[in-house]
């Protein structure tokens, strides 16, 4: 699971889907080419974000359901909170307390 998260962490067109997801989640394909395309001035195709957001949703980052004939894309950053568990911190030393 790690190798398909960082695989699509490493485009930064995914990375900018994400970013718009978390913005305003439950897009559809054709708000999610919209947003890209005016805010972003990405000119990619359908295809392409079509393709991109199948490689966020085989990573888990990205989650779809269907009502009617509109497919919603919803954010889930679950998979991120695991990978950020999975190298814990070690607490930073601290001043010793005084026994006075």
């Amino acid at each position: 699971m790690a190798d398909d998260l960082f695989k699509a962490l490493a485009d930064s067109t995914r990375r900018t889907i994400l970013d718009e997801l978390a913005e305003r989640s439950g897009q559809t394909l054709f708000e999610i080419c919209s947003r890209l395309s005016v805010k972003h001035q990405l000119g990619i195709s359908r295809q392409a974000v079509s393709q991109h957001l199948a490689v966020l949703e085989t990573a888990g980052l990205v989650e779809t359901r269907r009502e009617g004939r509109c497919k919603f894309h919803d954010l889930n950053t679950a998979p991120l909170r695991l990978i950020a568990e999975r190298w814990p911190t070690p607490d930073p030393p601290g001043p010793e307390k005084s026994t006075s």
